[in-house]
């Protein structure tokens, strides 16, 4: 099967234009540009970047998810007992996780679009200004596929209150997060939230023996979710260049 991209053509037919704006320019070889940064329609998964459809209401519904997330992990006695650093540390690791599971709590759905492309003539004039904007890794269809594929799993499962919390505990509790103080701790606690999760599963579901291996199997693909995903779908439009991890660290420890 060719999964080469579909797009080569266009990029070949636009090249006459590039090569004349940018034949005065050949003479250096500092300012010389580079095709391969203009912008170009892209039928690949991977490569194709999308923005959210209707990114007012959207951003506006998944920040108030994004609170309900740190507001649990706040209000858990255990995680309140662990060192300052422990803390800092399974924030930056589970809060994707999380939201993820809260989308999928709150049935949140959401459409995305294509990003809006500059026309290649106004890229190459302001090619030398790019901002950090440009540099960042935008999100992809590939990658918005693979959310709304895992939000569909839990959709599936439709688990309980109960089960989406002891399921958040095991993923807040994660003892393989690096230089952990209280590793031992923090393991103990995500087995109890796993005991918790199975005892809830077998009462709320008697008949049903595989469902918590189907839990345990629709969270392992949390981890295949990225932080930066989440962030630039769905909360670049609202925080600017600000550090989203600031944002959560404040809500963390804000009275």
């Amino acid at each position: 099967m060719d999964n080469a991209c579909t797009d080569y053509n266009d990029r070949q037919s636009n090249a006459i234009l590039y090569n004349i704006l940018n034949r005065e320019n050949s003479r250096s070889s500092h300012n010389s540009l580079n095709y391969n940064l203009i912008p170009h329609r892209c039928n690949c998964e991977i490569r194709r970047t999308v923005c959210l459809k209707s990114p007012a209401d959207i951003c506006q519904e998944a920040s108030g998810v994004l609170v309900k997330t740190i507001h649990f992990m706040k209000n858990l006695p255990a995680f309140n007992q662990l060192p300052l650093n422990d803390q800092l540390s399974l924030l930056q690791s589970c809060w994707a996780p999380l939201f993820i599971l809260g989308l999928a709590q709150e049935g949140m759905n959401f459409d995305v679009i294509d990003t809006p492309a500059d026309s290649m003539l106004k890229r190459i004039l302001l090619n030398s200004q790019e901002s950090s904007e440009t540099e960042r890794e935008q999100p992809t269809l590939a990658g918005v596929n693979k959310l709304k594929s895992c939000l569909k799993k839990f959709w599936s499962l439709d688990l309980s209150p109960k089960e989406y919390a002891y399921l958040k505990g095991t993923m807040i509790f994660n003892p393989d997060v690096k230089d952990l103080k209280a590793a031992l701790f923090v393991e103990g606690l995500q087995q109890e939230a796993q005991h918790a999760l199975r005892e809830v599963v077998q009462s709320l579901h008697p008949g049903d023996r595989s469902r918590f291996a189907r839990i345990l199997l629709a969270a392992s693909m949390l981890k295949t979710i990225t932080r930066n995903l989440i962030t630039e779908l769905f909360f670049r439009p609202v925080i600017g260049q600000a550090d989203l991890l600031d944002f959560l660290v404040d809500m963390l420890f804000s009275r």
